[in-house]
């Protein structure tokens, strides 16, 4: 089945064009991560699924230009798979959550079957000099390891990884210096800043590439390329194999745009062994 087949991507297209509350995004983006399963849920069900109320669910449908909940239903019927694909039964929480990630990676994995958004990320990110990376709170971690790594093969990598009233100053640094692109890194819970500075990004004149959990993410209305991977949910605390892993694809996008990518890394490689950086 083609990327553009899946019950995924049949439900992502069913959303676009719709202008939908934060309350609807929550939903819509619940049913992206569970395609197969949604068109056998009550809307009560969807309801706790989303961790939301029924009535939203029912209003939702209505957003969509269904009669009510019964009505999209039927139609998810018709554009999902006949039955609900069989999950591993699992002995705990732990195995259910690896479970999780899994799926989360499979579902990235067939929206790479077009690798086109991961490429003209990469020309974007090559190109711009310097190259800011934002990520606050809970994706700091992703931008800041996408930055590391970068740093060995970009010229100039701009680390934003704390927020408060200088980060509008260090993108103004950046616009001056000659950016004209900035990646971020946006999870859930979405910070307020993120959304804002990704709107002063544009206003600076940057194009904002942006790898979220959902495409529904509050940072979307504010990309100019939105690369969704979604989290796990099943711990206590998110898990981001899926935001990882992409960033990682980017980093190979970004490579293939800097010719004297594969020079950097040999010589960093040289001064790493000639210091003795590393045990063999």
């Amino acid at each position: 089945m083609s990327v553009t087949d899946s019950p995924a991507a049949r439900l992502q297209a069913l959303f676009e064009g719709h202008r939908l509350t934060p309350t609807q995004r929550r939903i819509a983006h619940s049913m992206v991560r569970r395609a197969a399963e949604v068109p056998f849920l009550s809307s009560v069900e969807l309801a706790e699924l989303a961790g939301v109320s029924q009535p939203s669910v029912t209003r939702f449908a209505v957003a969509l230009g269904f009669d009510g909940y019964p009505a999209l239903r039927r139609h998810l019927r018709e554009v999902a798979p006949a039955e609900p694909a069989d999950r591993p039964a699992s002995a705990n929480e732990y195995q259910q959550a690896v479970e999780a990630e899994i799926e989360n990676l499979r579902h990235l994995a067939e929206a790479l079957a077009d690798p086109g958004p991961v490429q003209e990320a990469g020309r974007l990110l090559a190109a711009s000099r310097p190259l800011p990376v934002l990520g606050l709170r809970a994706a700091a971690s992703q931008a800041y390891g996408f930055a590391y790594f970068a740093a060995k093969v970009h010229p100039d990598v701009r680390l934003l990884d704390e927020g408060g009233t200088m980060i509008q100053d260090r993108i103004d640094g950046a616009v001056r210096a000659g950016a004209s692109a900035l990646l971020c890194f946006a999870l859930p819970r979405h910070p307020r800043e993120v959304v804002e500075t990704l709107a002063y990004a544009r206003q600076a004149g940057l194009a904002v590439v942006t790898v979220a959990d959902s495409a529904f993410a509050p940072v979307a209305r504010h990309s100019d390329l939105l690369l969704p991977a979604a989290v796990g949910t099943g711990l206590a605390f998110d898990t981001a194999c899926a935001p990882m892993l992409l960033g990682r694809v980017l980093l190979e996008a970004m490579c293939d745009d800097l010719p004297d990518a594969q020079a950097r890394l040999e010589e960093f490689d040289a001064k790493a062994a000639a210091r003795g950086l590393f045990e063999d």
